[in-house]
């Protein structure tokens, strides 16, 4: 059993609060990340970020670049589960299509397909033919990944 001081206590649960990742997570990124522990929180903002972003340019009309927000930010959560769970940085596309078969072991089969509708976004960023609809659904969707 470990104990912590109070104050360290107070700025984990702080900290929770703000990226409701869990204290457990938190502490994981620590020892994962030595003494930048932002790693953890960087991937989870940045999915969040980019899933608001993606929201204004539908709103804007930008489809293309929504689309290739919405994809980052399944990306990015990926990448944080895959910390966050096992310490392991994923580092290209390929590596993100082969974890989220550990994701799906736990979140279920939904994720593959999130995974494959966030990949037409990226695939609509270059061809332009999705519509507005289309990429409104697939930000739906990531979204729950991320929040999940």
């Amino acid at each position: 059993m470990v104990f912590l001081p109070k104050v360290l206590v107070e700025e984990l649960e702080r900290r929770d609060k703000i990226l409701d990742v869990g204290v457990s997570e938190l502490l994981f990124s620590l020892v994962v990340c030595g003494s930048d522990p932002g790693g953890l929180a960087k991937y989870l903002s940045g999915a969040f970020e980019l899933l608001e972003q993606a929201k204004r340019e539908v709103k804007s009309g930008d489809l293309r670049q929504a689309s290739e927000k919405v994809w980052g930010s399944c990306a990015l959560a990926i990448k944080d589960y895959a910390l966050a769970k096992e310490g392991r940085k994923l580092e290209s596309h390929g590596e993100l299509w082969v974890y989220k078969n550990y994701v799906v072991t736990e979140l279920g089969e939904w994720v593959k397909t999130v995974l494959r509708q966030a990949d037409f976004m990226h695939k609509n960023f270059y061809e332009n033919q999705a519509t507005k609809e289309d990429v409104e659904d697939v930000l739906k969707e990531v979204e729950q990944l991320v929040k999940k």
